[in-house]
């Protein structure tokens, strides 16, 4: 930059104003080779830089201000004075060579070294033999830090200086020729901004509370950067650069227009800019907001950036038409097939929050939407305190405010059930896939299943209600007394057996409201639940506890009969030991399962896929289901919600 200042300087015309960045590189490190492929190693790391112009050279009043700290001298230009500063953090030696026109008209030649510890030094002034103005600065010796971050390669390196001191390029008048050498390479950047802009032909000025910035709109190739963004610029240098991806609404890449893709940026300046930014150049010294402060009159950051935003939109309304469109279409799709629990928020989001990117994830997407329905519950709930702290009117005015607020709320509940509708069917579909054969043929172990309906090792007094899918079997079993998985019967307060088994499910019912059976003694109804669960396709069913899940089934009833059943509280169960029972047995109808149904005297359904019967011996209602029954009938009663939000159902 202090090139560019030098040749704006001294030329009025810039196809004479030459500038050259030489990139030197440790040259012992080129010629090592890399042993796995025998071939010499790249170029070598870079050890320095070596910037050359035909400016107007170090005269006298340059050097001055080199030599004064904080120095105004070109504070026009929008240099702060400290800049040299930064040279020797990125580096531990500075070289200068520089030719002017001393005071007498003759052509001088100054020499001087800068460092961190002397400063200037070695300062040497002579007749110049060469021909012209012009300095040479060597920057030594780049510091390990600064040098592993920094671009290995000229081009990226020629595109950031492109991209740095863009302006210059896009100003009237245009750039002076910079050139990127390394070693035989050169890169012109005139060549890399001719290849990158489309069209820099649109300017606009925004004023945001009495000061005025102005915006430079570019279009550049599709593949020149990866988002859009707006680059904050003092003194003619990028500051600050800001990415305006989702940040207006349809512009979240690439934009089209007639012509094919293109990648937009933009680029900020103002005098307010200039006077504010920090003398590092690395940020501005302006509120994010000033309401309330002393500043309250100036813009600030939030300030500025909102009417940034609102004049890129103007500048790509017609562009970003399409994009919108396909961006809510994506959303529509989504909500249609895979989450419908958004569907009755959705004319309480903005149209600015329904515009994403068309290519966004279902993830990304989940959480977008979520986030929606969180501030949409955040606002009720803001909106509900203020209906409740009014004072209850007949105005229309009131009555409007009430009524819109009980839509919203009504809204939110209908999302709430669309939810709680869509998990299950997900829950269906992890089922479906849970009991089918892999790539081996190899089938999921009952665990699996077992953790789809009801965690494992656990009670439901210590599950969230919404960890279990106790529907999946029966509806009626979410209203339980008492509910265990895998638990030890003798740990559970319904009985006080002290055997060891542990049922895959048992739970205990109590009727809603106890008959009257004495005056004053009221007798609870009961019922206990045994479900047992085998392995999808498990073909070795025999007689015995340990191979007939029937027998399971009714071994584990009978513990808790003789244990003498109670209720979670330890109420007593008068006849405890003819508590009626159902037990369910949740198998794939195998030979060995089939045969041993029939044993047992049950009937088959009249789909055939499973089998039930009523065995008087242990007053209890008997239910095989295969995995594909219970599937399909856990559909059917669910299906009529599925249709009603259109969710399809295989």
């Amino acid at each position: 930059m202090n090139a560019v200042q030098a040749v704006d300087a001294t030329h009025n015309d810039m196809d004479h104003a030459r500038i050259e960045v030489r990139i030197i590189r440790d040259q012992q490190a080129a010629l090592q080779f890399d042993e796995s492929l025998r071939r010499p190693a790249d170029k070598g790391h870079i050890t320095g830089f070596v910037i050359t112009d035909n400016g107007e050279g170090f005269h006298d009043e340059n050097m001055e201000s080199f030599e004064t700290l904080d120095s105004e001298y070109k504070a026009k230009q929008g240099c702060r004075g400290v800049g040299r500063l930064l040279w020797l953090k990125a580096f531990d030696k500075v070289e200068v060579m520089s030719r002017y026109v001393g005071d007498g008209g003759a052509l001088l030649r100054r020499e001087f070294t800068f460092t961190s510890q002397k400063g200037v030094s070695d300062q040497t002034i002579q007749d110049s033999s060469g021909l012209g103005t012009g300095t040479e600065v060597r920057l030594r010796s780049f510091a390990d830090g600064y040098r592993e971050e920094a671009p290995k390669s000229a081009f990226p390196i020629a595109k950031d200086i492109l991209e740095h001191c863009l302006w210059y390029f896009v100003r009237q008048g245009g750039a002076p020729h910079i050139t990127v050498v390394d070693s035989d390479e050169r890169i012109d950047l005139q060549t890399i901004f001719d290849d990158y802009l489309l069209d820099s032909s649109n300017m606009a000025d925004v004023i945001v509370k009495q000061k005025r910035f102005s915006l430079i709109h570019l279009r550049l190739t599709a593949t020149s950067r990866p988002a859009p963004q707006v680059n904050w610029c003092a003194a003619t240098r990028v500051v600050t650069v800001e990415n305006l991806s989702g940040k207006i609404p349809g512009l979240h890449g690439r934009v089209k227009d007639g012509s094919g893709e293109f990648m937009y940026a933009c680029y900020l300046t103002g005098d307010y800019l200039d006077e504010s930014v920090r003398s590092e150049r690395t940020g501005f010294d302006i509120p994010e907001v000033t309401a309330g402060t002393l500043h309250e009159g100036e813009p600030s950051l939030s300030d500025i950036r909102a009417a940034v935003l609102k004049a890129v939109e103007e500048h790509l309304h017609e562009n970003l038409a399409e994009s919108r469109e396909a961006g809510r279409e994506r959303v529509r799709n989504y909500i249609d097939h895979k989450a419908p629990r958004y569907r009755s928020i959705l004319p309480h989001i903005s149209e600015e929050k329904l515009g994403v990117d068309p290519g966004i994830s279902d993830r990304e997407l989940e959480l977008h939407l979520y986030r929606q329905l969180a501030d949409i519950e955040a606002e009720v709930l803001a909106e509900g305190q203020q209906v409740l702290n009014e004072e209850i009117s007949e105005d229309t005015e009131y009555s409007e405010r009430v009524q819109k607020y009980l839509a919203k709320v009504s809204d939110i509940k209908k999302s709430d059930l669309a939810a709680y509708v869509s998990h299950r069917r997900v829950i269906l579909e992890l089922l479906d896939k849970a009991i089918q054969a892999d790539e081996q043929g190899k089938y999921v172990k009952e665990e699996v299943v077992h953790r789809l309906i009801m965690p494992m090792h656990a009670t439901s007094d210590e599950t969230p209600p919404d960890a279990s899918n106790l529907w999946l079997v029966d509806e009626s079993l979410a209203f339980h007394n008492f509910l265990a998985s895998d638990k030890p019967i003798k740990s559970m307060p319904i009985t006080d057996s002290d055997s060891t088994l542990k049922p895959d499910l048992l739970a205990l019912q109590l009727a809603n409201v106890p008959i009257l059976v004495a005056e004053g003694d009221r007798m609870p109804l009961a019922a206990i639940t045994v479900v047992e669960i085998k392995r999808p396709m498990r073909d070795d069913v025999g007689t015995g506890t340990d191979k007939d899940p029937i027998d399971q089934a009714l071994n584990y009833l009978e513990k808790i009969r003789e244990g003498k059943a109670k209720t979670a509280s330890g109420r007593a169960i008068p006849q405890s030991d003819r508590v009626p029972a159902f037990c369910y047995i949740i198998a794939d109808l195998t030979p060995t399962m089939r045969r041993r149904c029939k044993q047992t005297g049950l009937r088959i359904t009249h789909d055939g896929l499973g089998y039930f019967g009523y065995n008087a011996n242990y007053e209890t209602y008997i239910e095989v289901f295969s995995f594909e029954r219970l599937l399909n009938l856990a559909t059917q009663r669910n299906r009529a919600f599925f249709d009603r939000l259109g969710l399809p159902v295989n």
